[in-house]
């Protein structure tokens, strides 16, 4: 697929481009009675599961001197279960034992403060919650109370101008205590105490790779970019590439709670770029329809998968277009122009959210581009009001989309914590830098958040979440900033301490450095309904020369790595990798480098 995007900024135009939840054990509150020199906790755990699955939320509370810094340690009663992920502390888990160390802006604990922390597990046989924690290697002993106190929570405090931790935002609330609805009722969060889907398609090709195994049983998207993709051409010995109805059945066997597809094939696909263009032309709208979204609202609405949170990602790289890459901008294309001219996307889009978000245990997350495409004001709002029209067309509303998706299959940092527009360098602000260009933001969270804001300013309902695609935006390895540049101009401080190494902000295809970034994780910021992996790590997002091919998928100079770059990218080199093949086929070297550069890295 494509990720092309656009930019304009007021000096040019860029492109830039399950079962019932249960209490597990409890809720254990384990006050100090002996005291410590130093160290006093006390600590809750609660946790809610499903079969083979359990999500648990921690709140350490200091009740003795100041820490700088902690380690909880646990032991877990039943050797079978297992930490998988967590949030708002380093884990590590070696057997039975389980520490969790804190995070920089969460080791600070006054006397009387707390913090909050959890993790995704696993469990087989039994699941009984731990009953003795310590906080660096000090019991927290005690008897166990009915309820627990509500502790304070901590926060961490406002960064400095010139040199700037991960901000508070950052940390993962932990997801709330909830029960399942009834079949056929949506909930506000569809992450939260839920696990995701595995795909093992995708799942066999990262363990094709040495170290693969690391990241093979992460939830990623299945994408349906192609009628046939539909029903998939999988035979009885399981060959082939697996249909909708196959991962939905496969989801149900996994005891999956949600699983994640991109529907993405609209008339003139991907109008201002060409690694990814789609097998429909601009004026077949009809079978869009017809041959398109309806067989697929047909299978996802099938009663069998009623207890399965459907996500869908709804077009990519579409309605953004219609703001920033028609004729009357520099850059603009004719098929683009064509696409806005006979509503082929507004249509398309507004057709597909009535159709999906009439069945109930579906969620719509739509694509709404990423800071380095919409952050300017020129395309920030406009683009939020082209969103709302395709939300109300061919008989949808605003109640049809759940929420929004940025980064999806991009690069952008997550949090760029060295390098913001707030910051000045004598006297002159940051945004005067070439790489942010007077955009309003410098990073994708930031952007996430203020645009959540602007479209339900525009009509939509305050109960939206956003989405982050943070598979391939980590920007690790040994070439990470560590702190901001020099302070000898704007530029030289950006361009020393911004995590994102992209040569240009427009470079979108298979970026030479990057690395895989947060793994997924529900509710980690205000606004945010998850950080996801849309786009599976090491699928191309084009050849890096012409392939001819029977997938409708063209050659873009901007996946060549010999380009040296055009208006779009400020006439600067693509930064691709060499040797890769098509749009989402699999490339097994970028996929190696993406572990290499991951952050968090990898373990």
């Amino acid at each position: 697929m494509n990720v092309w995007r656009k930019l304009s900024g007021p000096r040019r135009a860029v492109a830039l481009a399950g079962a019932s939840a249960l209490v597990a054990g409890g809720l254990v509150t384990i006050p100090v009675t002996a005291a410590h020199a130093a160290t006093q906790c006390s600590v809750t755990y609660s946790a809610n599961q499903w079969q083979g699955g359990f999500t648990a939320n921690i709140t350490i509370r200091n009740v003795g001197d100041p820490l700088n810094g902690w380690t909880l340690g646990f032991t877990f009663p039943d050797a079978n279960q297992r930490v998988q992920q967590g949030w708002s502390a380093r884990w590590s888990q070696s057997g039975r034992n389980v520490t969790a160390q804190n995070e920089s802006y969460n080791g600070s604990l006054a006397t009387g403060a707390s913090t909050n922390i959890g993790f995704n597990g696993s469990w087989s046989g039994s699941n009984p919650s731990p009953t003795a924690f310590t906080i660096n290697g000090v019991a927290c002993n005690g008897a166990n109370p009915t309820t627990a106190p509500p502790p304070p929570t901590t926060t961490a405090p406002p960064p400095p101008t010139t040199t700037a931790p991960p901000p508070p935002t950052t940390t993962a609330p932990p997801p709330p205590t909830t029960t399942p609805p009834p079949p056929g009722q949506r909930v506000d969060n569809p992450y939260v105490n839920a696990q995701g889907y595995v795909n093992p398609e995708w799942k066999a090709k990262a363990e094709s790779v040495s170290g693969g195994n690391r990241v093979s049983s992460i939830s990623t998207a299945v994408w349906i970019d192609r009628i046939a993709a539909i029903e998939g051409t999988e035979d009885s010995q399981s060959n082939g590439p697996m249909g909708i109805r196959d991962h939905l059945d496969e989801a149900l066997r996994q005891n999956a709670q949600y699983i994640q597809f991109v529907i993405y094939n609209l008339p003139g696909r991907d109008c201002a770029a060409l690694a990814s263009n789609g097998e429909l032309k601009a004026d077949e709208l009809p079978r869009y329809k017809a041959e398109y979204i309806d067989p697929i609202s047909a299978i996802q609405g099938d009663a069998k998968y009623r207890n399965l949170r459907i996500i869908n990602v709804i077009e990519v790289d579409s309605l953004p277009n219609l703001v920033t890459n028609t004729s009357n901008n520099p850059g603009g294309t004719a098929m683009c122009d064509t696409v806005k001219a006979n509503g082929a996307y507004v249509q398309g889009v507004g057709y597909a959210l009535a159709k999906l978000g009439a069945i109930p245990n579906v969620y719509n997350y739509v694509d709404a581009g990423h800071h380095g495409w919409l952050g300017w004001d020129s395309n920030f709002t406009p683009t939020a009001q082209v969103l709302k029209e395709a939300a109300t067309a061919s008989g949808s509303t605003v109640n049809n989309v759940h929420g929004f998706i940025t980064n999806t299959a991009n690069y952008s940092a997550l949090i760029e914590p060295y390098a913001k527009v707030t910051d000045s360098v004598n006297g002159q602000t940051v945004r005067q830098a070439k790489w942010i260009d007077w955009n309003q933001y410098n990073d994708e969270q930031s952007f996430a958040q203020a645009f959540r804001q602007e479209l339900v300013r525009q009509g939509f309902p305050s109960g939206i979440g956003m989405l982050i695609d943070t598979s391939r935006n980590g920007w690790g390895g040994p070439n990470r900033p560590t702190a901001a540049g020099p302070t000898t101009s704007v530029d030289a401080y950006v361009d020393g301490g911004r995590v994102d190494r992209r040569i240009h902000k427009g470079n979108w295809c298979n970026q030479a450095g990057a690395g895989m970034g947060e793994r997924p994780k529900a509710a980690p910021a205000s606004g945010i309904d998850a950080y996801v992996w849309i786009k599976p790590p090491g699928e191309s997002d084009g050849s890096s020369r012409e392939i001819p091919n029977t997938d409708g998928k063209g050659f873009d100079r901007m996946c060549d790595p010999t380009y040296t770059g055009n208006d779009r990218n400020g006439n600067s080199r693509s930064g691709a990798l060499a040797d890769a093949p098509i749009s989402g086929a699999w490339f097994p070297a970028q996929f190696a480098e993406l572990m290499r550069n991951a952050y968090p890295p990898l373990s």
